[in-house]
């Protein structure tokens, strides 16, 4: 499905909502799917918040119907609970969250590393979705990689659809074991295209370029080829072709970048050591 008949679907569904959406924990993740839900049409009234250190910006939606931290004879039907704390305080957190939930509410877990089982043992008999967004969301470029447990109905699976596609694209998966690889490669991979960006600039610095230049080029490049790739039809290694000329200076460096010991088998470890990583951290 296109990206933006996706948003178009999932604005569509939060227009028409008819339970509140269950906000816990306003963070920098939680703050920015709650950005998107209003971009989208979601009503504040359908929106409560827990969140005991609420920003200025979320303090102002009560005005215009969001609940903020409400008792829970307040909040009538609940559709779905997104839990956007830290992973850590999870163990303390999601007991507290069961009085939340009725028959027919899908929780919505974006925590990193808490599986589905961790989840279930806290919320027995639960629909339960374990979703892995990454840092883009915040600028609603994002990437989301959800996983259902058994009792995920359709329309609840629609629900949440529509709620993570606020934030950017989203894929579903089976097979939960691969939620490790997700968050090593979508997760964590803007801080692989940040450090990118560092080291061109450097380089370009070390080139003999002033440096604040060097940091604009790097930069620039950066976001425009992403531009270029997300517009683009092709793939990534037709564009990379189209780019090199035969013996010019785009060959010059990727003799480099693509030789035995060049990015792409640097990529594969870095790649298979954050997926390691992310395994010990589940348990």
């Amino acid at each position: 499905m296109a990206a933006s008949a996706s948003t178009a679907e999932g604005a569509r569904a939060l227009a028409n909502l008819s339970g509140r959406i269950l906000l816990v924990g306003a963070g920098k993740m939680g703050s920015a799917l709650l950005e998107g839900w209003l971009r989208l049409g979601l009503r504040p009234t359908n929106i409560a918040v827990l969140e005991p250190q609420p920003t200025r910006e979320i303090e102002a939606l009560v005005e215009r119907g969001l609940q903020l931290n409400p008792p829970r004879d307040a909040l009538g039907e609940i559709a779905a609970v997104v839990v956007a704390v830290k992973p850590q305080v999870a163990p303390a957190a999601l007991p507290a969250l069961i009085q939340f939930l009725g028959t027919a509410t899908v929780v919505v877990s974006i925590m990193a590393g808490r599986t589905l089982r961790f989840l279930e043992d806290a919320l027995p008999g639960v629909a339960i979705v374990r979703a892995m967004p990454n840092m883009p969301a915040a600028v609603g470029r994002g990437i989301t990689v959800a996983v259902a447990n058994v009792r995920v109905s359709e329309n609840q699976r629609e629900l949440v659809h529509a709620l993570l596609s606020a934030v950017g694209a989203v894929e579903w998966i089976d097979d939960e074991m691969l939620m490790d690889a997700v968050t090593a490669l979508s997760g964590s991979g803007p801080a692989y295209v940040f450090l990118l960006t560092e080291a061109m600039a450097q380089a370009g610095a070390a080139a003999g370029l002033p440096t604040a230049l060097a940091a604009t080029l790097a930069r620039d490049t950066v976001t425009g080829s992403g531009e270029l790739l997300r517009g683009s039809p092709l793939d990534a290694a037709t564009l990379r072709q189209n780019v090199t000329s035969p013996g010019g200076t785009t060959a010059a460096a990727l003799d480099v970048l693509m030789g035995k010991d060049g990015l792409a088998p640097l990529m594969r470890r870095a790649i298979a050591a954050a997926t390691a990583r992310s395994r010990k951290l589940a348990g």
